[in-house]
């Protein structure tokens, strides 16, 4: 089994009263509430139950009013029950119909109920070639670059401290060579060149918004990636990050292919974020298929056999990642079949509302095995009580008052100061 050791923390906890006086053998409740890890998944579903109606024309995500309610709040449970991250959809396309005419609003509204509710909120993208504005085309070639940074700059500084983590730019390697459609940031990736692109994403958003991290996100995982990651920084371009897609529609990589993709990547000393992950539960994409968009079918179930196999697959997959220590997230995409990507079986919740056997499964690692129980201690003669748990915030309660300390990796001594 794949050592998470490095993930858990071995704290010993020294508890004081406001005048500095330990808290000798006190009472103490210790709470996880959080972990340190980004256990995501995207929340594209909630974006009209949170937010309000889309505009008028646009497709809405939910059947009735009633129904809205009813299978929003159901599905927001389970999410909540799961992850601690959450990836918002910023495609410009959707995002801004008619110039000038944004879906800020709706967007702000469903990131600060996640926020809210101590979620990360992360936007995706603010730069990509797919699902551009049309009005982009018509705009003069010598402008386009002057809307994008201003696009850019928008969105970064209207929502920062809501939302200080983007995908700053999707897909950089097939950019200039993009042929699926026309678009004007091909046009001018073709200009500029991959690099120039790259500098006046993280340039635009790093200005914006300083606190902000950014990553560079793609799908092609190959050398080609890397050769690209490798002139970035030689360009002293920050990235904070380096996004990593894993869709797997047609089938599980396996421990040994997906620890070697992140050795690969690791080497750049740079955190490793797991962006798009999805396994099927239902019958795999043909293995022929290059371009994954390729492969369109009347329907695509889930089968009791390919849920079996996702459950187990899943599991596998997050102990391989969490287990490599370049990795700080991995962003699951999908927690419902219901307007799943393709239309692939690939979420974690069936279109009834139930939940599959993935959604146990990962429930168990997550919530259960890598979850600190609520427990109640004593503490020592010094005040002091000794927590072996997953990294991240834990909430400490004494009679007189609780409250929330952040636990790192490792062996570590910690003070809060707590009401007598």
């Amino acid at each position: 089994m794949p050592d998470i050791s490095h993930r858990f923390s071995e704290a010993r906890v020294a508890l004081v009263d406001t005048a500095g006086e330990p808290l000798r053998n006190a009472a103490v409740t210790v709470q996880q509430t959080r972990q340190a890890f980004g256990f995501g998944n995207i929340g594209f579903d909630f974006v009209d139950w949170l937010g309000g109606p889309p505009p008028a024309g646009a497709p809405s995500a939910w059947e009735t009013p009633h129904e809205s309610a009813s299978r929003a709040e159901a599905l927001a449970a389970d999410y909540l029950n799961l992850f601690n991250t959450v990836t918002l959809p910023f495609y410009w396309r959707g995002f801004e119909p008619v110039r000038g005419h944004t879906d800020t609003a709706r967007l702000r509204r469903t990131a600060e109920w996640f926020t809210d509710r101590g979620v990360t909120v992360k936007g995706h993208p603010l730069v990509w070639h797919t699902l551009a504005p049309p009005w982009l085309l018509d705009v003069a070639e010598d402008e386009v670059e002057a809307v994008i940074r201003g696009r850019i700059r928008r969105e970064v500084t209207e929502f920062a401290g809501v939302i200080d983590l983007w995908d700053a730019i999707n897909e950089v390697v097939i950019l200039p060579v993009f042929t699926a459609e026309d678009n004007a940031v091909t046009r001018l990736a073709q200009r500029k060149g991959r690099v120039k692109m790259v500098a006046m994403a993280f340039e635009e958003a790093h200005a914006a918004n300083p606190r902000a991290r950014l990553v560079l996100n793609d799908f092609d995982l190959s050398a080609d990636y890397e050769h690209l990651i490798e002139e970035c920084l030689d360009a002293g371009i920050q990235i904070d990050a380096v996004g990593l897609q894993t869709h797997m529609h047609q089938g599980y990589r396996g421990e040994e292919q997906v620890w070697q993709l992140l050795e690969r990547f690791s080497r750049f000393g740079l955190p490793l974020q797991l962006t798009e992950t999805t396994l099927v539960s239902g019958d795999l994409m043909p293995p022929e298929i290059v371009d994954l968009n390729d492969h369109v079918v009347d329907s695509w179930p889930s089968t009791p056999e390919g849920e079996a196999r996702q459950a187990d697959e899943i599991v596998r997959h997050y102990r391989t990642v969490v287990s490599h220590p370049a990795v700080e997230s991995l962003t699951y995409w999908g927690i419902t079949d219901r307007g799943a990507w393709l239309g692939a079986p690939c979420g974690l919740v069936r279109v009834d509302g139930t939940r599959k056997p993935a959604y146990d499964a990962l429930h168990e690692l997550l919530r259960g095995e890598w979850w600190y129980p609520e427990t109640h201690l004593e503490t020592d003669g010094a005040g002091a009580v000794t927590i072996h748990g997953f990294a991240g915030s834990y909430r400490i309660s004494t009679a007189g008052g609780s409250i929330e300390t952040e636990l790192p990796p490792g062996q570590a001594a910690v003070q809060v100061v707590l009401p007598c």
